[in-house]
């Protein structure tokens, strides 16, 4: 209580300080903008049969949270930022592998804007590829005609200018908002279906059969749950004693227990659709022996089976093994440690102390990586056990809102500290 008291009371005090208040206003704008392109549908789609498309397939609405909501609409943004996410894997993972890339991850600024720029370059393929394997799904669910070549080539072009701006708004929110870009975008797409989602599973729920009003209960009671536990895991912190010789004080280094924050779920959920969607896409080829193995690879990876569910999963967790390796260097760690004079107790600086800090994180993104592999599979795994499957804004969407939360909180504070801290400097 005191913590949410504290919180309502920091926001009441940003809008008062005058920076803070030009970034609210630029990102709320910018929201706006996002919410009216995810309504300018491209030319030709059938929306109501689009609509109910969607709500028989859950993986689909699962990657329409992650375009923010504009794939249900099949708008000019309905590919969202799923292609730059992918691109930034890519690159990534060509990071170990080619050493010209794994150097621009080191070089601070310059070295981020460079990786920036390839990724915005790879994502322009990527968009034009998946905007043809969403048509060509969509075509042989007959939600959309058949169209000419220059017909196709423009719905390409708008939908990889969709992207590219989507990406540019999200730029915008890193440079001159507040937050994170490309989590508050989802985020903004979450809390706009949130209320239709909720409102088809009250409107669809059978409360007069005790099966059904149980199972709505149950789904409360899980959700509420995972409420509190994301926020105590995203406050949750290992914290590493540091000493330093010329000082008479211990300070702490601190490393969160979800240190890699949403992203893996992110990444994973990109990765885990593909099987599932390739099959749909080729379920209605000519060539029959190819449209039966697509049919059982789309049934085998569906989002309610068993095999997606444990796929999905592994993915999880080695995204969030990956990225935090990524996020956190023990090797630089421990150079920045010894540069400064200061040693973990007991520790040597140098290679022991590299090593200490990679023992202590791999433990503590054990912790991560399997709370958020099951935070990532609970939807699934409810709709298995209860059967509500309207609900597609699950555990994944709920640690994204309150990651996004806590992000904009400590934004807000920093922000308000530093206004207060240029007025006692005058």
């Amino acid at each position: 209580m005191n913590r949410l008291t504290r919180g309502l009371s920091l926001y009441a005090e940003g809008l008062k300080t005058p920076v803070l208040k030009k970034k609210i206003l630029l990102t709320l704008g910018i929201l706006v903008f996002f919410r009216f392109l995810a309504h300018i549908p491209v030319p030709g789609v059938n929306l109501t049969l689009l609509k109910s498309f969607f709500t028989q397939n859950q993986l689909l609405s699962l990657l329409d949270i992650f375009s923010g909501g504009t794939l249900a609409n099949f708008s000019i943004a309905a590919l969202g930022l799923n292609p730059y996410i992918n691109a930034s894997i890519m690159l990534q993972m060509l990071g170990f592998v080619i050493p010209e890339l794994k150097a621009l991850q080191k070089e601070g600024e310059y070295g981020r804007a460079k990786l920036n720029q390839y990724t915005r370059i790879l994502t322009i393929p990527l968009s034009a590829f998946q905007a043809l394997a969403m048509y060509g799904i969509l075509h042989s669910q007959k939600i959309i005609g058949a169209l000419n070549p220059l017909t196709i080539v423009a719905l390409v072009t708008s939908m990889v200018t969709g992207t590219m701006l989507m990406i540019f708004l999200g730029e915008l929110i890193n440079d001159y908002g507040i937050g994170n870009g490309i989590s508050v975008i989802i985020f903004a797409g979450i809390i706009a279906r949130l209320p239709v989602s909720l409102f088809q599973t009250l409107t669809l729920s059978d409360f007069s059969n005790p099966e059904n009003l149980f199972n709505i209960l149950l789904f409360a009671a899980i959700a509420f749950g995972i409420i509190i536990s994301v926020v105590m895991v995203e406050e949750a912190v290992l914290r590493v004693p540091i000493n330093y010789a010329r000082r008479a004080q211990t300070t702490y280094l601190p490393i969160k227990v979800n240190v890699a924050g949403v992203m893996p779920i992110i990444f994973a959920v990109s990765l885990a659709s593909i099987p599932s969607l390739l099959g749909q896409a080729l379920s209605r080829s000519s060539n029959q022996a190819l449209a039966n193995i697509a049919l059982n690879v789309s049934r085998v990876f569906s989002q309610t089976s068993l095999t997606h569910i444990i796929f999905y999963f592994i993915l999880v967790i080695a995204f969030t093994y990956f990225y935090a390796s990524v996020v956190f260097q023990p090797k630089d760690v421990a150079d920045e440690l010894r540069k400064s004079g200061g040693f973990i107790p007991g520790i040597r600086p140098g290679i022991a102390t590299e090593k200490r800090l990679e023992f202590l994180l791999n433990r503590v993104v054990l912790i991560g990586a399997v709370f958020l592999g099951l935070i990532a599979v609970i939807p699934s795994l409810l709709e298995r056990v209860t059967g509500i499957s309207t609900l597609s804004i699950g555990g994944t969407s709920v640690l994204i809102v309150v990651s996004v939360i806590l992000e904009l909180t400590r934004k807000i504070e920093n922000v308000v500290q530093m206004y207060h801290y240029e007025k006692l400097s005058y």
